[in-house]
């Protein structure tokens, strides 16, 4: 493939992008480009991890599951971040499941590339450590807002979480599929949709949600949204999302 198609991949990923020019050509090199479909799994919980993953257009749920197979979604990453934290922080392994939760690309990197280039120091590693914490503020605040919550409420985070990750207003994904994310009934979601498209927020049909009032979902949604998206700009500057909150 083509270095320059990578390159122009990775520096969708707003990590990457962020390097330095030195820094980023001794990755370029070592990165493969490969698409996703929807529900394609990139690891399963407790399974040995061999590389990392920077999201180009692709979005990763990260999910835990339950022993009698129930799921509940603790994370997001997109072109904000990056896929297999362990790998940096000192485990080959995590508690969680990743998936693909929206269709895309992504850049990928051998382990010992990752972390021969961490070791080095310098801005590569500085990236990753501040989008860790800012992917550990997520997920402690999804784990509040699933508690405390409505799932209209929490549905309107799911949206704008993912809206922040994507060029487009559209979102594939049926209900069965949110309701597996949120870790509620589908019913739930289903009347929570029926209630965001009635206020004309979003349109929703047949497995596709699209963003047509973003403003009236931000004023509808819980403050865990903004605790999350304030942490990711503090972190990380106010160019990792597309737009501002």
């Amino acid at each position: 493939m083509p270095v320059s198609e990578i390159k122009n991949a990775a520096l969708k990923n707003h990590l990457l992008a962020a390097l330095p020019k030195a820094e980023l050509a001794i990755l370029l090199p070592n990165f493969d480009l490969i698409s996703f479909t929807l529900g394609d799994v990139l690891y399963e919980s407790g399974e040995q991890m061999n590389y990392v993953y920077f999201p180009s257009t692709a979005i990763v749920s990260l999910l835990y599951i339950m022993e009698n197979g129930s799921t509940a979604e603790i994370g997001i990453i997109g072109n904000d971040g990056v896929v297999g934290v362990s790998l940096f922080m000192g485990g080959k392994t995590t508690t969680s499941r990743a998936i693909i939760q929206s269709a895309g690309t992504m850049v990928r990197l051998k382990d010992s590339v990752l972390q021969e280039e961490f070791s080095r120091g310098g801005k590569f590693q500085e990236l990753l450590l501040r989008y860790t914490q800012a992917l550990m503020t997520q997920i402690s605040q999804t784990a509040v807002c699933n508690r405390l919550h409505s799932i209209e409420q929490q549905l309107c985070r799911w949206l704008l979480l993912s809206h922040d990750r994507l060029d487009t207003n559209k979102l594939i994904m049926t209900h069965d599929l949110i309701s597996n994310m949120l870790g509620v009934r589908r019913e739930g979601v289903t009347l929570a949709a029926q209630k965001l498209a009635a206020k004309k927020l979003i349109t929703n049909d047949r497995g596709t949600m699209i963003v047509i009032d973003r403003p009236g979902l931000e004023a509808a949604v819980c403050e865990c949204y903004k605790v999350v998206f304030d942490e990711y700009v503090r972190l990380l500057g106010e160019n990792i999302f597309r737009q501002s909150a």
